[in-house]
């Protein structure tokens, strides 16, 4: 006999589920239908499927299905950060939030720059991480030209540049160090894309007693294109394919769209630059908004909701980057840059679907399939047969003020707490086992596999 049970109820040692009764969401449309998951990968999805025997049931009537969310930016501090943040707690948030598989980013403490640090933080992983995950290695003038192997390691999510300076010490600033990078390897790099030049001019000029306010000019609109004008050029002459990471401006949306390098460029927002803006967001929340790239005014969230809603961006990342509440107290510009993200993406996505300016569709394309092509992401991202059973169950009944006791992350700095919500996940499959709950994980998450062409 079959048995319908709670999402909280289900045996994590169940081969077969069935989910039952809920709308299955993806980019080309939502439809009632069922999701059959036998041995962690999904054989049927779609219509009206009969239980099997022995067959765990999951009642998802008036829920919504979609593939497990993929977040491809997360900063969880460990090594060396573990009070903001570690693997474990970083994970649990991740898959309250929704997500089911992360990557991992390589500014840590050490930074992640050698195979031993990637293998390092696979065996941190190990038996902590509920969900599945990859981690990146950052790319050093030291390292530059092993970066074609260090790419290819088991499970590596690719290589990292930061053009411009942020949190910890992974920094590109010249051309000629960002071409040997682009010449190494044959993946598609990722970048943080500031010009270091600018911003150290512009820190060199602060004043004592300047306000958080000002932090957007400090990281400047000029800062942002004329570093994403650099990467471009030599993108073009060295044909490597580039993604950028967090895109702050509507200048940058613009340039992409003009220089039209095809499917050499890709590009990535932020919850954060698609729900904040400035000044309001500085007054109202203060270094709780502070990141970099900064949150810029209204015209460019406007520009960016555009890009998210055309299909300009290929993909959505949390940037979850978290800090003590003591250091975010510091003064300006003492106060380190980044918020907690990974648990909320999903919350304030199903908001811009209430309000208008995203399609319930546009959710797994941006967080599903937009990350699964951009990195070659093997067997994640679809609601398919032969795809891992990776499903995000979301209550959309769920409303009233986004809470503070229903966050994991280490860091409570979070600008959106108290924003009413659309809806709320309400269970994480991963290859077909429950994985999310506040009383521990069901199981362990294992390193994503990535297509050699990715």
């Amino acid at each position: 006999m079959t048995q319908t049970q709670p999402l909280d109820h289900l045996l994590p040692d169940s081969n077969s589920v069935l989910v039952r009764g809920g709308t299955l969401v993806r980019p080309t449309g939502s439809t009632p239908g069922d999701v059959r998951i036998e041995d962690g990968r999904i054989t049927a999805a779609g219509g009206s499927l009969e239980p099997a025997d022995g067959e765990a049931l999951v009642d998802a009537t008036g829920l919504l299905v979609l593939p497990g969310l993929i977040d491809p930016q997360v900063h969880f501090r460990e090594p060396g950060n573990e009070q903001k943040e570690d693997l474990a707690s970083g994970s649990a948030a991740a898959l309250a939030g929704g997500v089911a598989a992360f990557m991992e980013m390589p500014n840590t403490k050490p930074a992640t720059t050698t195979a031993e640090a990637i293998a390092d933080k696979f065996e941190r992983a190990a038996g902590r991480c509920g969900a599945d995950h990859s981690f990146f290695v950052g790319a050093t003038a030291e390292n530059a030209d092993q970066l074609g192997e260090l790419e290819n390691s088991p499970g590596c999510a690719g290589v990292k540049i930061f053009m411009g300076s942020s949190t910890g010490n992974l920094l590109i600033p010249d051309d000629a160090t960002l071409e040997r990078v682009l010449r190494s390897g044959t993946r598609r790099v990722t970048v943080h894309s500031e010009d270091e030049h600018i911003l150290q001019a512009n820190y060199r000029a602060i004043e004592p007693g300047t306000p958080v306010t000002r932090h957007n000019h400090v990281r400047s609109v000029e800062a942002a294109v004329r570093s994403t004008t650099r990467l471009l050029d030599l993108v073009e002459k060295t044909g490597r394919r580039a993604h950028l990471l967090h895109v702050s401006t509507g200048d940058e949306i613009e340039l992409v769209k003009e220089r039209d390098l095809g499917d050499l460029v890709t590009v990535e927002l932020t919850p954060n630059h698609l729900f904040l803006f400035a000044p309001e967001c500085y007054e109202l929340h203060g270094s709780w908004a502070q990141m970099n790239p900064p949150v810029r005014e209204r015209r460019h969230r406007d520009a960016l909701r555009r890009a998210a809603a055309d299909g300009t961006a290929t993909c959505i990342g949390s940037d979850h980057a978290p800090h003590t509440a003591e250091e975010k107290d510091r003064p300006y510009p003492q106060a380190p840059s980044g918020i907690p993200g990974v648990q909320t993406t999903l919350a304030l996505l199903l908001t811009a679907v209430r309000d208008g300016w995203l399609q319930l569709e546009d959710i797994p394309r941006l967080c599903n399939a937009g990350p699964a092509k951009v990195y070659g992401i093997a067997n994640k991202g679809a609601l398919e047969p032969g795809y891992d059973g990776d499903l995000t169950l979301i209550d959309p009944s769920i409303r009233g003020p986004l809470r503070d006791d229903w966050l994991l992350s280490r860091s409570r700095a979070n600008p959106f707490i108290g924003r009413p919500l659309a809806g709320l996940p309400v269970g994480v499959f991963v290859r077909g086992r429950l994985a999310a709950g506040r009383e521990g994980l069901a199981l362990a998450g294992r390193p994503l596999e990535f297509a050699t062409s990715a």
